[in-house]
Protein backbone atom coordinates (compact mmCIF):
# COMPACT_ATOMS: atom_id res chain seq x y z
CA UNK A 1 0.00 0.00 0.00
CA UNK A 2 2.31 2.22 -1.18
CA UNK A 3 0.25 5.54 -2.95
CA UNK A 4 -2.03 7.93 -1.15
CA UNK A 5 -4.87 8.42 -3.13
CA UNK A 6 -5.77 11.39 -1.25
CA UNK A 7 -2.86 13.33 -2.70
CA UNK A 8 -4.78 13.46 -5.93
CA UNK A 9 -8.12 13.59 -4.68
CA UNK A 10 -7.87 16.35 -2.52
CA UNK A 11 -6.28 19.12 -4.10
CA UNK A 12 -8.84 17.99 -7.49
CA UNK A 13 -11.98 17.80 -4.91
CA UNK A 14 -10.64 21.83 -3.92
CA UNK A 15 -9.66 23.31 -7.54
CA UNK A 16 -13.21 22.30 -9.00
CA UNK A 17 -14.98 23.14 -5.95
CA UNK A 18 -13.36 26.63 -5.68
CA UNK A 19 -14.58 26.83 -9.47
CA UNK A 20 -18.08 25.56 -8.79
CA UNK A 21 -18.31 28.02 -6.24
CA UNK A 22 -17.25 31.16 -7.95
CA UNK A 23 -19.69 29.87 -10.53
CA UNK A 24 -22.05 29.88 -8.17
CA UNK A 25 -21.33 33.47 -6.49
CA UNK A 26 -20.10 35.39 -9.96
CA UNK A 27 -19.35 34.09 -12.91
CA UNK A 28 -22.91 32.44 -13.16
CA UNK A 29 -22.13 31.03 -16.34
CA UNK A 30 -24.02 28.04 -16.18
CA UNK A 31 -27.35 29.90 -15.00
CA UNK A 32 -26.59 32.82 -18.19
CA UNK A 33 -25.27 30.54 -20.87
CA UNK A 34 -26.76 27.12 -19.96
CA UNK A 35 -25.49 23.57 -19.44
CA UNK A 36 -23.52 22.53 -22.21
CA UNK A 37 -22.66 26.41 -23.29
CA UNK A 38 -20.55 27.49 -20.20
CA UNK A 39 -17.10 26.79 -20.15
CA UNK A 40 -14.81 23.58 -20.44
CA UNK A 41 -13.65 24.02 -16.42
CA UNK A 42 -17.11 25.13 -14.95
CA UNK A 43 -18.90 21.61 -16.51
CA UNK A 44 -16.88 20.09 -15.01
CA UNK A 45 -17.00 21.81 -11.70
CA UNK A 46 -20.73 20.85 -11.82
CA UNK A 47 -20.53 17.48 -13.55
CA UNK A 48 -17.75 15.60 -11.47
CA UNK A 49 -16.93 17.80 -7.86
CA UNK A 50 -20.55 17.03 -5.82
CA UNK A 51 -18.70 13.29 -7.05
CA UNK A 52 -15.49 14.08 -5.71
CA UNK A 53 -16.73 15.63 -2.69
CA UNK A 54 -18.65 12.69 -1.60
CA UNK A 55 -16.35 10.28 -2.55
CA UNK A 56 -13.43 12.28 -0.24
CA UNK A 57 -15.46 12.20 2.68
CA UNK A 58 -15.88 8.59 2.24
CA UNK A 59 -12.62 8.04 1.93
CA UNK A 60 -11.47 10.14 4.64
CA UNK A 61 -13.83 10.16 7.17
CA UNK A 62 -15.94 6.62 7.13
CA UNK A 63 -14.60 3.57 4.77
CA UNK A 64 -11.59 3.36 2.39
CA UNK A 65 -10.17 0.71 0.52
CA UNK A 66 -6.87 -0.95 0.43
CA UNK A 67 -5.10 -4.01 -1.29
CA UNK A 68 -2.64 -6.08 0.44
CA UNK A 69 0.79 -6.38 -1.59
CA UNK A 70 2.49 -8.41 0.53
CA UNK A 71 2.48 -11.93 2.96
CA UNK A 72 3.23 -10.17 6.18
CA UNK A 73 -0.49 -11.01 7.21
CA UNK A 74 -0.68 -14.59 5.96
CA UNK A 75 -2.65 -16.51 7.37
CA UNK A 76 -4.84 -13.46 7.82
CA UNK A 77 -4.76 -11.71 4.89
CA UNK A 78 -3.18 -12.89 1.46
CA UNK A 79 -1.26 -10.84 -1.09
CA UNK A 80 -4.22 -9.32 -3.35
CA UNK A 81 -6.74 -9.49 -1.13
CA UNK A 82 -8.48 -5.96 -0.94
CA UNK A 83 -9.81 -4.50 2.49
CA UNK A 84 -11.91 -2.19 3.72
CA UNK A 85 -10.54 -0.07 6.57
CA UNK A 86 -12.80 1.86 9.42
CA UNK A 87 -11.23 5.70 9.30
CA UNK A 88 -12.51 6.49 12.03
CA UNK A 89 -11.79 3.63 14.24
CA UNK A 90 -8.91 5.72 15.87
CA UNK A 91 -9.92 9.36 15.60
CA UNK A 92 -11.40 11.17 12.83
CA UNK A 93 -8.26 13.05 10.97
CA UNK A 94 -8.37 15.54 8.31
CA UNK A 95 -6.62 14.52 4.70
CA UNK A 96 -3.34 15.02 3.96
CA UNK A 97 -2.30 17.28 7.12
CA UNK A 98 -3.48 13.80 9.44
CA UNK A 99 -4.29 16.04 12.19
CA UNK A 100 -6.97 14.17 14.39
CA UNK A 101 -9.75 16.43 15.02
CA UNK A 102 -12.43 14.41 16.72
CA UNK A 103 -11.06 11.73 19.41
CA UNK A 104 -13.18 8.43 18.31
CA UNK A 105 -11.41 5.57 19.84
CA UNK A 106 -7.84 3.71 20.16
CA UNK A 107 -6.49 0.52 19.41
CA UNK A 108 -7.03 -2.49 21.28
CA UNK A 109 -5.42 -5.68 21.62
CA UNK A 110 -5.06 -7.48 18.63
CA UNK A 111 -6.18 -5.21 16.52
CA UNK A 112 -5.44 -5.29 12.81
CA UNK A 113 -3.96 -1.82 11.95
CA UNK A 114 -3.42 0.60 8.80
CA UNK A 115 -0.74 3.11 9.88
CA UNK A 116 1.38 5.18 7.80
CA UNK A 117 5.22 3.67 8.06
CA UNK A 118 7.08 5.62 10.26
CA UNK A 119 10.40 5.66 8.60
CA UNK A 120 8.02 6.61 5.30
CA UNK A 121 4.90 8.12 6.23
CA UNK A 122 4.00 8.33 2.51
CA UNK A 123 3.89 4.48 2.62
CA UNK A 124 0.74 2.78 4.39
CA UNK A 125 1.35 -0.88 6.21
CA UNK A 126 -0.85 -3.14 7.77
CA UNK A 127 0.09 -5.14 10.99
CA UNK A 128 -1.57 -6.91 13.71
CA UNK A 129 -1.62 -4.49 17.54
CA UNK A 130 0.54 -6.38 19.99
CA UNK A 131 1.56 -3.39 22.73
CA UNK A 132 -0.49 -0.20 23.71
CA UNK A 133 0.85 2.29 25.81
CA UNK A 134 2.53 1.58 28.79
CA UNK A 135 2.89 -2.34 28.07
CA UNK A 136 5.52 -4.34 28.22
CA UNK A 137 5.94 -6.89 25.54
CA UNK A 138 8.23 -9.91 25.97
CA UNK A 139 9.26 -13.07 23.96
CA UNK A 140 10.66 -16.10 26.08
CA UNK A 141 11.58 -19.26 24.05
CA UNK A 142 8.17 -19.36 22.29
CA UNK A 143 5.87 -17.71 24.69
CA UNK A 144 4.79 -13.87 23.95
CA UNK A 145 3.47 -12.30 26.47
CA UNK A 146 2.08 -8.60 27.43
CA UNK A 147 3.08 -7.15 30.56
CA UNK A 148 4.75 -10.66 32.05
CA UNK A 149 1.07 -12.18 30.77
CA UNK A 150 1.05 -14.79 28.24
CA UNK A 151 -0.61 -14.44 25.39
CA UNK A 152 -3.39 -17.41 25.04
CA UNK A 153 -2.02 -19.48 22.40
CA UNK A 154 -2.28 -23.21 21.37
CA UNK A 155 -1.40 -24.45 18.66
CA UNK A 156 -3.82 -25.90 15.40
CA UNK A 157 -4.05 -27.82 12.08
CA UNK A 158 -4.05 -25.19 9.40
CA UNK A 159 -4.89 -26.55 5.59
CA UNK A 160 -3.37 -23.97 3.31
CA UNK A 161 -5.20 -23.22 0.64
CA UNK A 162 -2.73 -24.33 -2.57
CA UNK A 163 -3.58 -21.00 -4.70
CA UNK A 164 -2.76 -18.93 -2.09
CA UNK A 165 0.26 -20.66 -0.84
CA UNK A 166 1.69 -20.30 -4.39
CA UNK A 167 1.45 -16.40 -4.23
CA UNK A 168 3.39 -16.13 -0.94
CA UNK A 169 6.53 -15.03 -3.19
CA UNK A 170 5.56 -12.70 -5.71
CA UNK A 171 7.04 -13.15 -9.60
CA UNK A 172 9.21 -10.58 -10.94
CA UNK A 173 12.76 -8.90 -10.33
CA UNK A 174 14.17 -9.35 -7.27
CA UNK A 175 17.52 -8.22 -7.65
CA UNK A 176 18.88 -6.27 -10.46
CA UNK A 177 19.47 -8.66 -13.33
CA UNK A 178 17.73 -11.75 -11.55
CA UNK A 179 13.89 -12.33 -12.03
CA UNK A 180 11.62 -14.41 -10.32
CA UNK A 181 9.36 -16.78 -12.89
CA UNK A 182 5.81 -17.17 -11.72
CA UNK A 183 6.59 -21.46 -11.91
CA UNK A 184 9.34 -20.51 -9.54
CA UNK A 185 8.07 -17.99 -6.98
CA UNK A 186 4.71 -20.80 -6.65
CA UNK A 187 7.56 -23.72 -5.99
CA UNK A 188 9.26 -21.43 -3.32
CA UNK A 189 5.97 -20.77 -1.67
CA UNK A 190 4.82 -24.60 -1.36
CA UNK A 191 8.12 -25.43 -0.30
CA UNK A 192 7.52 -22.81 3.10
CA UNK A 193 4.56 -23.98 3.59
CA UNK A 194 5.79 -27.25 4.50
CA UNK A 195 8.35 -25.67 6.98
CA UNK A 196 5.42 -23.50 8.63
CA UNK A 197 3.86 -23.75 11.54
CA UNK A 198 0.30 -22.55 13.00
CA UNK A 199 -0.99 -21.17 16.10
CA UNK A 200 -4.32 -19.59 17.42
CA UNK A 201 -3.52 -16.49 19.61
CA UNK A 202 -6.57 -15.15 21.22
CA UNK A 203 -5.94 -11.12 22.64
CA UNK A 204 -9.44 -9.65 23.75
CA UNK A 205 -11.99 -9.99 21.75
CA UNK A 206 -9.95 -10.94 19.46
CA UNK A 207 -9.01 -14.82 17.66
CA UNK A 208 -6.59 -15.04 15.27
CA UNK A 209 -4.17 -17.65 13.38
CA UNK A 210 -0.32 -16.83 13.45
CA UNK A 211 2.52 -18.47 11.14
CA UNK A 212 5.94 -19.02 12.13
CA UNK A 213 8.56 -20.93 9.85
CA UNK A 214 10.09 -23.96 11.51
CA UNK A 215 14.00 -23.58 12.34
CA UNK A 216 13.67 -19.91 11.71
CA UNK A 217 13.77 -16.94 14.03
CA UNK A 218 13.62 -13.74 12.42
CA UNK A 219 13.77 -11.74 15.52
CA UNK A 220 17.76 -12.05 16.14
CA UNK A 221 17.73 -10.03 12.61
CA UNK A 222 15.76 -7.33 14.04
CA UNK A 223 17.48 -3.99 14.59
CA UNK A 224 15.05 -2.56 16.73
CA UNK A 225 15.16 -5.54 19.21
CA UNK A 226 18.56 -5.60 18.98
CA UNK A 227 18.94 -1.60 20.28
CA UNK A 228 16.12 -2.63 22.82
CA UNK A 229 16.67 -6.11 24.08
CA UNK A 230 20.29 -7.46 24.71
CA UNK A 231 18.53 -10.46 24.76
CA UNK A 232 18.08 -11.03 21.56
CA UNK A 233 21.32 -11.39 20.09
CA UNK A 234 22.94 -14.08 23.29
CA UNK A 235 19.40 -16.15 22.83
CA UNK A 236 19.08 -16.53 19.03
CA UNK A 237 15.95 -14.18 19.08
CA UNK A 238 14.83 -17.08 21.46
CA UNK A 239 14.34 -13.62 24.65
CA UNK A 240 13.23 -10.14 24.13
CA UNK A 241 11.42 -7.50 26.18
CA UNK A 242 10.90 -4.21 25.02
CA UNK A 243 8.59 -1.26 26.87
CA UNK A 244 6.40 0.73 24.59
CA UNK A 245 6.06 4.08 25.52
CA UNK A 246 2.92 6.55 25.67
CA UNK A 247 1.36 7.87 22.53
CA UNK A 248 2.63 4.79 20.60
CA UNK A 249 1.97 1.33 19.41
CA UNK A 250 4.11 -1.93 18.94
CA UNK A 251 2.97 -4.05 16.48
CA UNK A 252 3.51 -7.10 14.52
CA UNK A 253 2.47 -9.10 11.19
CA UNK A 254 0.83 -12.38 11.77
CA UNK A 255 3.83 -14.24 9.31
CA UNK A 256 6.15 -13.75 11.85
CA UNK A 257 8.92 -14.60 10.48
CA UNK A 258 8.32 -12.79 7.06
CA UNK A 259 7.04 -9.80 8.36
CA UNK A 260 9.30 -6.80 8.70
CA UNK A 261 6.96 -4.88 11.16
CA UNK A 262 7.83 -3.01 14.62
CA UNK A 263 10.61 -5.82 15.99
CA UNK A 264 12.68 -4.29 12.77
CA UNK A 265 11.97 -0.53 13.00
CA UNK A 266 9.87 1.03 16.17
CA UNK A 267 7.11 1.97 17.10
CA UNK A 268 4.17 3.52 15.15
CA UNK A 269 2.62 6.89 16.69
CA UNK A 270 -0.60 7.66 17.21
CA UNK A 271 -0.35 10.16 14.83
CA UNK A 272 0.75 7.82 12.07
CA UNK A 273 -2.89 5.76 12.39
CA UNK A 274 -5.04 5.36 9.37
CA UNK A 275 -7.93 3.27 10.47
CA UNK A 276 -9.08 -0.40 11.67
CA UNK A 277 -8.73 -3.02 8.94
CA UNK A 278 -12.65 -4.71 9.38
CA UNK A 279 -13.45 -6.66 5.98
CA UNK A 280 -11.86 -8.23 3.17
CA UNK A 281 -14.68 -7.86 0.33
CA UNK A 282 -12.44 -9.17 -2.50
CA UNK A 283 -8.91 -11.49 -3.57
CA UNK A 284 -7.48 -10.65 -7.22
CA UNK A 285 -5.10 -13.16 -8.04
CA UNK A 286 -2.13 -11.83 -9.87
CA UNK A 287 -2.30 -11.69 -13.66
CA UNK A 288 -4.65 -11.82 -15.66
CA UNK A 289 -7.02 -14.49 -13.70
CA UNK A 290 -10.48 -12.76 -13.11
CA UNK A 291 -11.41 -11.97 -9.32
CA UNK A 292 -12.88 -14.21 -6.27
CA UNK A 293 -15.36 -13.30 -3.79
CA UNK A 294 -14.75 -16.85 -1.60
CA UNK A 295 -12.45 -15.10 1.16
CA UNK A 296 -15.36 -12.38 1.75
CA UNK A 297 -15.21 -11.91 5.38
CA UNK A 298 -15.19 -9.89 8.70
CA UNK A 299 -10.90 -9.91 9.30
CA UNK A 300 -10.42 -10.44 13.13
Amino acid sequence: MDFDFNLILVPLTIGLGIIWLLDKLTLKQRKTRGRGKESLLVRWAYDFFPVLAVVLIVRSFLIEPFNIPSSSMVPTLYTGDFIAVNKYAYGVRLPLTYNKVIDTGTPEHGDVAVFRYPENPSIYYIKRVIGLPGDTVSYNQGTLAINDVPVNTVAVDFDANAQLTSQLYSAGEVAPGQMLTEENAAAMGEQEEGDAQYFKEKQGKHEYVVRYLNGMNSSQYAPFLQQQSPDVVSSEGNEWRINVPEGQYFVMGDNRDRSADGRFWGFVPDDNLAGKAVYIWMHKPPGLQLPTFKRNGAID
